[in-house]
C-alpha cells in the first residue's frame, strides 16, 4: 500500500490553511490503515502545521484513531505535549475483539492491548473508544460495552458494520442487546455517572432537538476533506481510492463543481425514505454510511432501516423513564448545550482537590 509523503502532507496542511478563516481552527485527522505505522510523518506534519499557524492566523487541532498496538510511552508523551487527541478502536471482550482485530501473524490483539489501554487512559482519561459490531459478534455487544466501561472508557462510540450480512437472527439479537444496554444506561444515569454511549445519545437528541437534528446532515465534502496518499481529495475517508468520488487534489485545490455535484446528490431525499415516519431521526442521509453499505451515496441499506426501527423505540422508552425521574444528569446532558464543558471543568476541579 502506498504511503503518504511529507510533501503531500504539507500540501494538505497548506490547503487546510487556505480554507480556514483567520482565527478559526481546522482539524487534522490522521487515518489509515494504521496511522501509527508512520509516526514520523504524523510528527513532521504537526510540526509543519505549527509553523504554518504562525504565518496564516488560522489554527489546527489534531486527532488520530489507532488500533493501539503501537502506542508506547514516547507516543503518549508526544500526544500530551502537542495536544494530539487519541481514539482507540477496540471491539470489547476477547471473543468479540479477536474475531476481527488480528495482527500480521493472524493473532488476536486483545491481550496485547491490555497494557496499552491502561497507558492511554492513565494519560488521557477522556480518550474515546470506537467499537464495531458485526453479525458474528453482536451477541457480545452489551457485554463488550460494559467491559470497556469497566476499563475506564467513558466516551463510547458504537457502530454497526452495515456492509456485513445481517440476517433476521442477527437483527433479533441486536434488539436484545440494545434492551440490555438501555438498562445499563438507565442504572448508570441514576447513579449519576458521567458517560457518553453514542447509539442512545444520538437518538435521544434526535427527539429532543428534532428540528435541529434533521439539519445536522452529512454535509458531504463541505466541512470535511480526506487526502489520499497520492494527494487526491475525497469528501470522506470512506471514499478514498474510489475514482468516482475524487473532488480535486492538494496541489491544485478543490474541484468545486464536482464537490457541489456530490453534495447536492447526497442532499436529495431518497425515494425509499420519503414516506417514512422516522426519516427526520434516521441516519439515512449519511452518504459515507450509504457508500459503505451499498456502494452508492444514493442507496440506503435495508440493514440501516432495520437498525433505526429497532433502536428508536428503545431509546425513546429509555429517555421517557429518565425524564419522568427528573434525573439531573440526564436533563443536563440532553438539554444543556454547555454540559460537556461544565462537566469537564467539574472533573478537573475534582481532580485538583
Amino acid at each position: 500500500m502506498q504511503a503518504m509523503t511529507s510533501a503531500t502532507a504539507r500540501l494538505g496542511v497548506d490547503l487546510a490553511a487556505i480554507l480556514t478563516p483567520p482565527g478559526d481552527s481546522a482539524g487534522i485527522i490522521f487515518f489509515g490503515g494504521e496511522p501509527l505505522l508512520h509516526k514520523d510523518l504524523i510528527y513532521e506534519t504537526i510540526e509543519y502545521a505549527r509553523w504554518k499557524e504562525k504565518r496564516v492566523g488560522a489554527y489546527f487541532h489534531y486527532k488520530v484513531t489507532t488500533n493501539g498496538l503501537l502506542i508506547d510511552d514516547a507516543f503518549i508523551a508526544y500526544s500530551i505535549k502537542h495536544n494530539l487527541f487519541v481514539a482507540l478502536s477496540h471491539d470489547g471482550v476477547k471473543e468479540a475483539h479477536d474475531k476481527h482485530r488480528r495482527d500480521i501473524m493472524d493473532r488476536g490483539t486483545y491481550e496485547t492491548l491490555t497494557s496499552k489501554i491502561e497507558m492511554l487512559l492513565d494519560a488521557r482519561p477522556y480518550a474515546p473508544v470506537l467499537l464495531t459490531v458485526n453479525p458474528d459478534t453482536v451477541r457480545f455487544y452489551a457485554e463488550s460495552v460494559k467491559y470497556l466501561y469497566k476499563l475506564g472508557f467513558r466516551y463510547l462510540i458504537c457502530s454497526l458494520n452495515y456492509a456485513a450480512s445481517w440476517d433476521d437472527e442477527a437483527l433479533a439479537m441486536l434488539k436484545k442487546q440494545y434492551q440490555v444496554l438501555a438498562d445499563f444506561y438507565y442504572q448508570l444515569t441514576l447513579a449519576e455517572e458521567k458517560f457518553y454511549l453514542s447509539p442512545f445519545e444520538v437518538k435521544i437528541s434526535s427527539h429532543i432537538n428534532e428540528k435541529g437534528y434533521c439539519h445536522e446532515r452529512c454535509e458531504l465534502g463541505k466541512k470535511q476533506l480526506s487526502v489520499a496518499p497520492d494527494g487526491q481529495l475525497f469528501p470522506c475517508v470512506q471514499f478514498v481510492g474510489d475514482a468516482d468520488y475524487v473532488i480535486g487534489c492538494v496541489a491544485e485545490g478543490i474541484d468545486e463543481a464536482r464537490r457541489l455535484q456530490l453534495y447536492s446528490l447526497n442532499e436529495e431525499e431518497k425515494d425509499t425514505c420519503v414516506d417514512c415516519a422516522v426519516r427526520t431521526r434516521c441516519n439515512h442521509y449519511c452518504g459515507c454510511l450509504n457508500k459503505q453499505a451499498t456502494g452508492s451515496i444514493a442507496s440506503v441499506s435495508p440493514v440501516l432501516c432495520a437498525h433505526e426501527r429497532i433502536i428508536l423505540p428503545i431509546a425513546d422508552k429509555l429517555a421517557g423513564r429518565l425524564y419522568k425521574k427528573r434525573n439531573a444528569i440526564f436533563i443536563q446532558k440532553q438539554y444543556n448545550e454547555f454540559y460537556p464543558i461544565v462537566s469537564m471543568i467539574e472533573d478537573m476541579a475534582r481532580k485538583r482537590n
